[in-house]
């Protein structure tokens, strides 16, 4: 699902071939993990190589289901755009423990926030940019 993007700035990442297709998945609606097909491990952030064991890489679909590891609400506002609370959680996707993404929760009240929360992506679209955000499921 794609959103409309909140009215608060982003900091956008620039494009380049080891990280195009996790920022650009979302047009597909698609959550896109790089993959080592030698050793069968997702990883994320991408990289040109596999970290375990150097092998190829590819981008796999993943259901973009997962739960809030970890989560932290920013009450102190760092931009004047930026509007407080915000919650920044690190979030497991369901194929594989230990795979975790940095992201914001949406459409959550940050008092509701709690480790374990199941949550799936969303997209924000920003140009060519989809930014993977995730709300409780």
């Amino acid at each position: 699902m794609t959103t409309t993007p909140s009215s608060a700035p982003r900091i956008l990442p620039e494009l380049d071939d080891s990280s195009r297709p996790y920022w650009t998945g979302g047009a597909a609606g698609e959550l896109r993990i790089a993959h080592c097909g030698s050793c069968r491990r997702f990883f994320h952030p991408p990289f040109d190589g596999c970290p375990d064991c150097g092998g190829a890489v590819e981008f796999v679909a993943v259901s973009g289901e997962g739960t809030v590891f970890t989560y932290t609400v920013t009450y102190q506002q760092f931009h004047p755009d930026v509007p407080t609370p915000f919650v920044i959680a690190l979030v497991e996707l369901n194929e594989q423990q230990g795979l975790r993404l940095v992201a914001n929760i949406v459409d959550c009240d940050p008092s509701a926030m709690m480790c374990g929360m199941p949550v799936r992506v969303r997209f924000e679209q920003y140009g060519s940019v989809f930014v993977p955000v995730f709300a409780p499921a």
